[in-house]
Order: structure tokens, then C-alpha cells, then sequence
């Protein structure tokens, strides 16, 4: 009887025990669950946000855009005004979109997104080559002429590093390149000014459309390459060693843009479609009497109609790529004909533009 006691007291007080330790080791369960839920919470915050910074910029007014802001800095619209006020408003939008500027990203959200960096990667293509047309040829009468400082100091500035976080950072780089834009504007729109020129020429306009040509040509052929491209090479072989009458020997190779990259080749379009519709619109401000005497505008405004075309809402949550006739769409594909048709316009444009 003795013994039954003792054994159910030290059952009890082996219970009480387990019992302490269970209650002393809640505390560190409670701070576990409570971590793990602040991570969930984290989580679907970044992905919240991330869905929000990858939102694309919507396209803005041109004409009226310049016209404010030539009215809020009490400046007088000259020819030229509109082309370089619209090539700092998409610079700005860079940095100024939702998010900011993410190519440099080091943390999440933005750490995880390529597709938004790969948009402003293709803005960042577009105002390079403008920024660099307006130094060589918009702003000077000839080979011979001196460079405006302000724009060759804006030029290096937005061929900077897309990716550098510090030391200094893009963004700062970026920033720099517009404020020399707006010091060149300041002076052009200053009719006391005499040092700051933008030539409506028709020669300096087929040279920024050559370039224009060269970056669509390219992307249409990466933008095709997402289902594989069997493309015809020759050799290398110097044709004075053939016999003659002798054929060079012709190979064939495919290229295909991995599929890992697909979705970023269909962004970087979309940001030079976005970039290249507004400083078109631009373009046929300023150089409106140069495309009238060249029957060249309907040209100019069927360009922009296809990279318009390119910004419509993409409905669907990832970038497929179906074969040509398959079941699913292929949005590369889609994407490759508007480019490809507004690269053929460019073609025929720059044709008009070298005619007497």
C-alpha cells in the first residue's frame, strides 16, 4: 500500500515537472511562431510590392508636357525645346517610377525582379543614343564645330555603369546627365544666348535614324530567336584563294536566346518601344518642316503607331513561348512584328530623308 503511494507521488510529482518545463519552453515556441509569421508577412509584402514596382510607366503627352514645363521655368519654346525636354522626362522616369530605379537593387524586392531592369535597361539604350546624337550632330553646325560642354558632359554620364550601387551610384550618374540636359535647355530657350544650338537638319536627323534602324534590327532578331533560328553563314575564306567559278562553302547554325533570357529580351523591347514612341512624337515637333519638304511625316507617325501597338497591357502573368503555330500564344513573336515593322518603316524613312 505504502509502495502504491509513493509510486503515484513520484508520478505526480513527475507530471508537475514535465508540466514546468513544458510551460518554461513556451515562451521560445511563442518567439518561434511569432518570427516565423513576421517572415510570412515579409514575404507576401515583397511580392505585393514587387507587383507594384513592375508596373511599366504609362505614356505620357509630349507636346503638353513640354509646353508645362516651359511655362513653370518662364522659358521660351525654341526649336529643339520639346526633343530635349522629353529626353530628361524619360531619363527621369527612371528614377521617379514606382520603386525607383531597380537595376542596382541589392535588396528585396528588387532584388528578385529582372523584368522591370530589363525595361529600364531598354530606356537607358534609347537615351544613350539620343543624348549621343544630340553631342555629335543636333547641336553643332558641322564636323568642324566646337561640342557644347553641358552636352558632352551629359553624354558619359548616361553611358554610366546601369548597375552600380555606389560609389558612386547610377542614379546619381543619371541625375548628373539630366541636370547638363536642362543647363543646354536653359541656354537654348534663352534668345540672349548664342551658345547653344539645335540644327533641324535633315542629314542629322538620318544619322539618328540609323542608329534607331541598327537597335530595332537587333532586337527583332533576338525577339525572333525565342523559338530558334536556323540562319546561313559563309566562311571566312578569302575569296582569292576560290577557283574560279567556285562557291563558298555555306554552313548553317541556330540561334536561340536561352530560355532563361526570353523574358528579359521582351522587356528591354518593350522599355525602347516605350522610350522611342515619346521622343519620335518629339522629333516631329521640331523637325516638323524638315518631314513636311521630305513627304516623310506620315512615315514618321506610322512608326510610332507600332511602337504604341507594342505597349499594349500583357494580360497574361509570364512571357510565353509557344512554337509559331502551336497552342500557346508566343508574346516574343507578337512583340518581333511590331518591331520589325516599325524597323521597315525607319528603312523607307531614312530613304526620304537622303533624297534631294
Amino acid at each position: 500500500m505504502l509502495d502504491w503511494k509513493n509510486r503515484t507521488a513520484a508520478g505526480s510529482d513527475g507530471a508537475t515537472a514535465a508540466d514546468s518545463g513544458t510551460r518554461r519552453s513556451l515562451p521560445g515556441g511563442r518567439i518561434g511562431r511569432l518570427l516565423a509569421v513576421l517572415l510570412g508577412l515579409y514575404l507576401i509584402a515583397c511580392v505585393v510590392v514587387g507587383w507594384y514596382w513592375s508596373q511599366e510607366p504609362d505614356l505620357f503627352p509630349v507636346t503638353q508636357h513640354a509646353e508645362a514645363a516651359a511655362q513653370s521655368a518662364q522659358r521660351q519654346m525654341t526649336k529643339g525645346y520639346t526633343t530635349v525636354e522629353t529626353l530628361k522626362q524619360v531619363a527621369s522616369t527612371l528614377m521617379d517610377k514606382p520603386g525607383g530605379y531597380l537595376s542596382n537593387d541589392l535588396a528585396p524586392p528588387g532584388l528578385w525582379l529582372d523584368n522591370m531592369p530589363s525595361w529600364e535597361y531598354g530606356v537607358l539604350v534609347q537615351v544613350r543614343d539620343l543624348s549621343r546624337a544630340l553631342r555629335k550632330d543636333f547641336a553643332r553646325s558641322q564636323s568642324q564645330s566646337t561640342e557644347d560642354a553641358d552636352l558632352a558632359r551629359a553624354e558619359p554620364r548616361f553611358n554610366f555603369d546601369n548597375k552600380s550601387w555606389a560609389l558612386p551610384a547610377s542614379e546619381a550618374e543619371y541625375r548628373d546627365g539630366i541636370a547638363s540636359l536642362d543647363r543646354y535647355l536653359a541656354r537654348l530657350a534663352d534668345p540672349s544666348q548664342s551658345n547653344a544650338q539645335f540644327y533641324t537638319r535633315a542629314d542629322n536627323l538620318n544619322n539618328w535614324f540609323g542608329d534607331v534602324a541598327t537597335r530595332l534590327g537587333s532586337l527583332s532578331q533576338r525577339l525572333s530567336a525565342s523559338v530558334g533560328q536556323v540562319r546561313l553563314n559563309t566562311d571566312a575564306k578569302d575569296p582569292a584563294t576560290l577557283a574560279e567559278g567556285e562557291v563558298p562553302e555555306v554552313t548553317e547554325r541556330i540561334y536561340e536566346t536561352p530560355w532563361l533570357q526570353i523574358d528579359n529580351v521582351f522587356y528591354e523591347a518593350r522599355g525602347q518601344a516605350w522610350a522611342l514612341s515619346h521622343l519620335l512624337r518629339a522629333i516631329e515637333v521640331d523637325f516638323a518642316d524638315v518631314l513636311a519638304k521630305k513627304n516623310a511625316t506620315v512615315s514618321v507617325r506610322q512608326i510610332i503607331r507600332e511602337l504604341e501597338a507594342a505597349q499594349e497591357t500583357l494580360w497574361s502573368p509570364m512571357i510565353l513561348n509557344g512554337s509559331g503555330y502551336g497552342l500557346l500564344a508566343n508574346h516574343s513573336l507578337v512583340m518581333a512584328n511590331y518591331i520589325s515593322r516599325a524597323n521597315a518603316a525607319v528603312i523607307d524613312l531614312r530613304q526620304l530623308l537622303s533624297q534631294g
